[in-house]
């Protein structure tokens, strides 16, 4: 039964890292239709962007582990949503009217240029990086075997299941928005104006890219 416990929570903690990758696809789809294949890229990039921001802190004497989690989750975000909004721009927008294997195949292509940018940049090596988030409890012990439950599998598993909250409202009230505003148009542009199409989709693409580094930041305490 701990052996089992203990995988359970190895399970979840694993599922929830997919789970907020997913978060990101989901969106992408549910609000626009598109498939963005070059999402995993966009969080290899962010995982990349942390590690020199940490580098980068840690000349300028920021110790203080909190703030320099912080500074380095806005600085990631930021620079992840530049490159979601480029890859719109540069990958999807020029297509947005043309056959749906279009957008699909440009996808491909930016998913393989960008992983090759990165192993140009980078390099193919990996840089490890220690750990920032140590400890953790013992849930119960039985014949020997402690079953743990590390501070970074609870982060995870927590942070997880606020963002999945958060982004289904998010991305249930984007598409119900956009079916009702092109069902009627002109009773919803009487209240207000209403960003145009081409800045609704650029949104829909950086949200996604900036937020996932939640998932970026915490893969890489541990």
């Amino acid at each position: 039964m701990a052996y089992f416990l203990q995988q359970l929570i190895n399970g979840l903690t694993l599922g929830s890292i997919y789970g907020l990758i997913a978060i990101g696809y989901t969106m992408v789809y549910g609000i626009i239709g598109m498939i963005n294949f070059a999402h995993g890229e966009i969080y290899m990039i962010g995982a990349f962007i942390s590690i020199i921001a940490f580098l980068v802190l840690g000349l300028a004497g920021i110790s203080y582990v909190p703030l320099a989690l912080a500074l380095v989750l806005l600085t990631t975000m930021l620079f992840t949503a530049i490159y979601g909004w480029a890859v719109e721009r540069v990958a999807y927008r020029p297509l947005r009217g043309s056959f749906r294997l279009a957008p699909l195949i440009s996808a491909i292509g930016t998913s393989i240029f960008l992983q090759n940018y990165v192993q140009i940049v980078q390099g193919a090596r990996a840089k490890p990086m220690p750990p920032l988030v140590q400890g953790g409890f013992t849930v119960f012990e039985s014949g020997g075997f402690a079953v743990r439950l590390s501070y970074l599998q609870l982060l995870i598993m927590l942070t997880t299941l606020v963002l999945m909250v958060g982004f289904t409202s998010l991305g249930t009230f984007s598409r119900s928005f956009h079916e009702i505003v092109g069902e009627a148009p002109s009773a919803y542009r009487e209240r207000g104006p209403i960003p145009p199409v081409p800045t609704c989709f650029a949104m829909a693409w950086t949200r996604p890219s900036s937020f996932r580094e939640a998932d970026v930041r915490e893969v890489g305490l541990g």
